[in-house]
This record gives structure tokens, C-alpha cells and sequence, in this order.
């Protein structure tokens, strides 16, 4: 594992699978543990959910979904920004903290 800004990686990130977001990847979200960016969505690139999370895109969530870091194919972004824009309040709420891991997965929606 690495560290971001003195950070576990690891113990900051919820890596959340397709069957849990409908999307075709995995993605992660954070809480705001001191880390200098605002809120982002880290997505993995490999379809399926499986994969190292190296070379991975970087969207931000606010003001609207955006890529910061990375490549990711259109429709995948596009898939990506239409969940982030159905979970944003949760997103965000779990970013400052407002939440536990167990209630961002009980608030989380899926895509349809």
C-alpha cells in the first residue's frame, strides 16, 4: 500500500463493485482525510471489478463530474458521471465525514 499526504491509501477508500453501483467497473470514494483536492471518484479502467488500482482516472464530483486524472472511454465516463450525479449528496456526505462506511453503502443507488 501507499500513502497519499501521510495517509493509508488503503484505509481511506471505499471500493465499491458493479453489482453494488451498476456500473461496469469498480470505483472508490474517500473520505477527506487532510488530502488537498476536493471530492473525486477514483475509477478503475478494467471492466468487472477486477484489476490493481494502478493507472487509474480520477473524476471530480463537484461542481459536475468531471475527469481530473486519467483516461477513461467516453461511454464509461459518461456511465461514471450519471452515477456520481444520482449519489452526489452521499458522495459528498461521505467525503466530510458526515457518514459511516456502512451507511454510504446502505445510501448508495445504483444505476438503473
Amino acid at each position: 500500500m501507499r500513502e497519499i499526504d501521510g495517509l493509508d491509501e488503503a484505509y481511506a477508500m471505499a471500493k465499491l463493485q458493479p453489482s453494488e453501483t451498476g456500473l461496469p467497473m469498480a470505483v472508490s470514494v474517500t473520505e477527506n482525510d487532510g488530502f488537498r483536492h476536493d471530492v473525486r471518484v477514483k475509477v478503475s479502467r478494467i471492466h468487472g471489478g477486477l484489476g490493481a488500482w494502478t493507472g487509474v482516472a480520477s473524476v471530480a464530483v463537484r461542481p459536475t463530474p468531471r475527469l481530473v486524472i486519467g483516461h477513461l472511454d467516453p461511454t464509461d465516463l459518461r456511465l461514471v458521471s450519471q452515477w456520481i450525479e444520482l449519489n452526489r449528496a452521499v458522495i459528498i456526505d461521505y467525503w466530510d465525514g458526515a457518514l459511516s462506511l456502512t451507511e454510504l453503502l446502505a445510501r448508495l443507488k445504483r444505476l438503473p
